[in-house]
């Protein structure tokens, strides 16, 4: 465990390290906060010894002592607020850059990568575990090293005063460190269950409030709750696991540090007795007041650091799990010969492809087929025969381990990603609507149109209508909440009618759209089609009569490929599929 500790402290350096010159300045405040606060102890210690006797105390020696004093402790304080604010600066700069890195990355990561990690694991590793890792972050910088400073300051300053006394203290005091590694170690394992169980909760949370509509309308509340209960109560067992364990360190270190503080007290006031007896090379009682103020500011650290352990765990474990969203493997680079594809025409080459999500479940075999420019093709299959991965492979969300597809005659592995997407023209059954006005979400697919190209592909999908009744029309601030289901799938088509790219996908483009609006939107659909290569997954086969070739999948192989007229005379498996539909 002490390993992945070390390796997350590692590579949480690497960050660290960008900021150097705020950490120089930041130690050098540390250094003169340490420094004043060794010197305080010496001041009162000569004013105490300015106190002869009862009625012979020295007031002129004392006051100026006194003033002295409080310039020091002004000028700590001083120091004390800048290195904060510069530590603060140092901190939530390092969590920037985390969390611009992990959202960059996220937007690299194969769509492999997503599909295997749940949704709300991945939000928890860019929120709170890179909330928790500042905290523990903040509480290393602002005592981890003036801790240590103190600790060799004062080492160095009773030496001066007594070195018998002082080996006494620094042989006593470690016991608390090694009792705070112990501990530590034991914890580590601890905190990582933690952290994962958190993530395991944000991910449930996150998949039951945005399917809630499913949930109620299949009365799945109880069962819900007995679920996320269920995790919460692990989550609570290895908190307070983790926590009541590296609670120990404190107390524990305290009982020690007090034991020592006390044997110096012992130690010393008999030294001072014993060196006034003698009455040579005195052991003043000022200097016993400075030798506890040392001893106590020598253990005080151990305490303050043992003190963190419970957060810089915490933090360190925290800053492991976001660093490996960071360090996951990206999605494989463009090749350097890559180019981009400018205009396609649309040409498709499919030649024996196979494709599997994972190596002992073979999905696409030996998949064949050629398509013309401009040519209609049709995708029909019973569920999971491979439709929706067939369209991720043209797309290259996925790559195929077997064969190649080519597009205009060029393996699409040779063009570059972006440009090979921007020729396509998408719109999925599931949609998606970004937070931002109407306008704004339409443009995604051409940023630079105008608002009558907007408004000619709006009405061309037959959105036009209801945006006009929007409060602010094409202005109006909408999110995901705010749009039907079938307004959203509108909203979509008009992406796609405004781009208009020389390939098109449509899957289940019109599912969630009523009767009357999808054959509006097929006529469009049409038109737009005309010249451009289109690939249409549809479940209902009355919207791909007009099709110029309709491939009919069967677990993961084209089983029949022909126009609607020829597969019905066939009287094969896309005629049953055919008829069931329209058996009334």
């Amino acid at each position: 465990m002490m390993k992945n500790n070390k390796s997350s402290l590692g590579r949480v350096m690497r960050y660290i390290g960008r900021y150097r010159w705020l950490m120089l300045i930041s130690a050098l405040l540390a250094l003169l906060i340490v420094g004043a606060t060794l010197y305080l102890p010496i001041i009162i210690g000569d004013a105490i010894d300015h106190i002869v006797g009862r009625g012979l105390v020295e007031f002129d020696l004392i006051i100026p002592l006194l003033l002295r004093g409080v310039i020091i402790v002004l000028i700590t304080a001083l120091c004390q607020w800048l290195m904060s604010s510069i530590n603060n600066r140092i901190t939530y700069h390092i969590v920037r850059d985390m969390r611009n890195e992990a959202f960059a990355k996220i937007e690299r990561l194969p769509i492999s990568y997503i599909d295997n990690h749940p949704k709300g694991d991945i939000v928890s590793r860019v929120i709170s575990d890179v909330d928790q890792f500042a905290e523990g972050l903040l509480l290393g910088f602002t005592q981890l090293f003036t801790g240590a400073l103190t600790i060799l300051g004062t080492l160095v300053f009773m030496l001066i005063l007594d070195w018998k006394i002082a080996l006494a203290v620094v042989i006593l005091t470690p016991i608390s460190l090694f009792i705070a590694k112990f501990i530590g170690t034991k914890t580590h394992s601890m905190f990582t269950l933690r952290s994962k169980t958190n993530g395991e909760q944000t991910a449930f949370i996150d998949e039951y409030v945005t399917n809630q509509r499913v949930v109620v309308a299949y009365s799945q509340g109880d069962e819900a709750t007995e679920k996320f209960d269920e995790i919460n109560e692990r989550l609570e067992k290895a908190s307070l696991k983790a926590i009541f364990f590296s609670s120990l360190v404190n107390p524990t270190t305290r009982f020690v540090n007090n034991i020592v503080y006390a044997v110096v007290a012992l130690v010393g006031a008999l030294t001072v007795i014993g060196t006034h007896a003698l009455g040579e090379g005195a052991f003043t009682v000022g200097e016993l007041t400075c030798f506890l103020a040392y001893t106590n500011q020598y253990t005080k650290p151990f305490n303050e650091i043992s003190g963190i352990i419970t957060e810089f765990q915490n933090a360190l474990v925290c800053a492991g799990r976001t660093i490996d969203l960071i360090e996951a493997e990206p999605e494989i680079p463009d090749r350097e010969e890559a180019f981009e594809l400018e205009r396609a025409s649309g040409v498709m080459d499919i030649e024996n492809v196979s494709f599997s999500y994972t190596p002992d479940k073979p999905l696409i075999e030996n998949l064949n087929l050629k398509v013309k420019e401009g040519e209609r093709v049709a995708i029909v299959g019973p569920t999971g025969c491979g439709k929706t991965t067939f369209i991720n492979l043209l797309m290259r969300f996925y790559d195929v381990n077997d064969g190649k597809i080519s597009v205009d005659g060029q393996d699409v592995r040779d063009i570059k990603r972006h440009s090979l997407r921007r020729s396509f023209g998408m719109v999925l059954q599931d949609t998606w609507i970004a937070k931002g006005t109407v306008k704004e979400n339409i443009k995604i697919g051409k940023p630079d149109a105008t608002d009558e190209e907007i408004i000619a592909a709006a009405k061309a999908a037959h959105a036009h209508s209801f945006i006009k009744r929007l409060k602010r029309g094409y202005d109006t601030v909408i999110d995901e909440n705010d749009l039907s289901q079938g307004q959203k799938q509108l909203l979509c088509i008009t992406r796609v009618m405004l781009s208009l790219p020389p390939m098109l996908i449509l899957d289940e483009a019109t599912s969630s759209i009523d009767t009357r609006t999808e054959i509006k939107i097929q006529e469009a659909f049409a038109k737009m089609m005309q010249g451009r290569t289109s690939f249409i997954v549809a479940h209902r086969l009355s919207t791909i009569k007009n099709a110029d070739t309709i491939l009919v999948m069967k677990d993961g192989h084209i089983i029949e490929q022909g126009n609607h007229g020829e597969l019905l005379k066939r009287g094969g498996f896309y005629a049953e599929l055919y008829n069931s539909q329209f058996a009334g």
